[in-house]
């Protein structure tokens, strides 16, 4: 592939937009630097989700714990690991690779990396300000998930994913 002609058109916080010129016009990219998300599963077999306000959609989402990979001395394993503990206050007893998606190709790179961690019964920390803990029972959710109930797409995957490898049962 030949190079295309990029023009950085906006540099924020997380993301940069960039206009590709390409033969038949222009196409507007999101860069983004990346994610990691983790399915927690409790000895109890109940999956750790999080409420929280997602200012982008104007609503609040129940979801799998998930972080920006925008620490430059850290992994996608690390960052899961580090945001199912900011995030639900558990430490991960084990997390293993479930897989990854590009979230948008049409027009942005963000690529999220799933996990899935087993966890000990208790927390270890409150959650962060402004999360909102809940716990499922994974069957319950694979079901949600099945059904198309599951409105956030990472989780809805890793949900099934797991399920598709037989972990959580």
């Amino acid at each position: 592939m030949e190079p295309v002609p990029v023009r950085e058109v906006y540099a924020g916080r997380i993301i940069r937009v960039e206009v590709l010129e390409r033969p038949g016009g222009e196409h507007d990219v999101v860069r983004h630097p990346g994610a990691a998300a983790v399915l927690p599963i409790t000895p109890q077999g109940e999956v750790l989700l999080v409420r929280q306000l997602r200012p982008a959609i104007g609503q609040e989402l129940v979801e799998i714990p998930a972080g920006l990979l925008d620490h430059a001395d850290e992994d996608a394993l690390t960052c899961a690991a580090r945001e199912l503990l900011e995030e639900t206050g558990y430490r991960h007893r084990t997390i293993e690779f479930l897989g990854g998606f590009f979230s948008s190709p049409g027009f942005t790179d963000e690529y999220v990396h799933l996990f899935v961690a087993t966890t000990g019964s208790e927390p270890e920390a409150p959650p962060e300000d402004g999360i909102e803990l809940l716990r499922k029972p994974f069957e319950e959710m694979v079901a949600a998930a099945r059904a198309g109930r599951i409105r956030d797409v990472k989780t809805a995957l890793a949900v099934l994913l797991a399920d598709a490898r037989g972990i959580g049962v």
